[in-house]
């Protein structure tokens, strides 16, 4: 192995903390199925976000890692326990009870869970009654874009051949992935290295190597790549208003392909162990 291109040792997780990560996971997935029976026309973003916040609290017993983080440089903490990113929102759209959903939207809803100190990160699309040709398709899209980058992961590889499939695909589809936003390293700390890139070359960037946990979340938009940060300092939304999309699991990298920490029943992920 090139040693320059090899993780650091602390980004291997030991048996414990993958169990730890196992149990946090399975908990972030946990409240997106019970989130969607709520997500429909009427409701408001912010309704959306107390339900997740009390299950998250009250029944599960957890925290949720976004109410309060943040900070830097400035910036006001996160008001809110989850993102919810309408239509052009690419990503970390605040919750808002002026936000009512209505037929057509289409919405991410992303939860990060804390358990015993470890994080389970995951996000889901949610289209709004029928909507349209487009807005089904850059839903699918994006969520088959993080099943290609998902597929190419084993120990072995590199972190550009998931940015090269994820970038091949969505391209070839005539969309654009989101540049300024990534994947990232996650266990006890919420963002962590290595930062996962949704775009790149295959054979580049750090090695993985079995144990390692990180998050894959390609954000794919109709129109150009680029995007703009809002006056709140969290929420990003694409340059040209056009719709955007996202998905995200975190997932744990084994000798032969991956386990995915934050799977939901939904899913058919029967495609990874080919």
């Amino acid at each position: 192995m090139n040693s320059l291109n090899a993780p650091p040792r602390t980004l291997i997780k030991s048996a414990e903390d993958i169990e730890g990560m196992r149990v946090a996971g399975k908990l972030a997935a946990e409240v997106l199925d019970m989130i969607t029976p709520y997500v429909k026309a009427g409701v408001s973003t912010l309704e959306l976000d107390k339900l997740c916040h009390d299950y998250i609290v009250d029944v599960q017993q957890a925290i949720p890692a976004c109410l309060g983080y943040g900070g830097a440089r400035g910036r006001k903490p996160f008001p809110n326990s989850i993102c919810t990113s309408v239509n052009h929102v690419v990503c970390h759209g605040i919750p808002s009870d002026t936000k009512i959903l209505k037929n057509g939207d289409i919405m991410n809803l992303d939860v990060t869970v804390i358990k015993n100190g470890y994080h389970g990160d995951t996000s889901k699309m949610f289209v709004i009654g029928e909507g349209s040709v487009l807005a089904n398709r850059i839903t699918q899209i994006a969520q088959e874009a993080m099943y290609r980058g998902m597929k190419v992961v084993k120990a072995g590889a590199y972190i550009g051949d998931i940015g090269e499939a994820i970038q091949k695909y969505v391209e070839a589809e005539r969309f654009s992935v989101v540049r300024e936003y990534c994947g990232h390293g996650i266990g006890k700390v919420f963002h962590e290295d290595p930062q996962i890139l949704h775009y790149g070359k295959k054979g580049t960037g750090m090695r993985l190597e079995a144990g390692m946990t990180f998050t894959i979340e390609p954000m794919v938009n109709v129109g150009a790549w680029q995007t703009r940060l809002m006056g709140d300092n969290w929420t990003v939304v694409t340059k040209d208003h056009k719709l955007s999309a996202q998905w995200e699991h975190t997932i744990l990298v084994t000798e032969t392909g991956i386990e995915v920490l934050t799977a939901r029943p939904e899913e058919d992920l029967s495609f990874l162990q080919n």
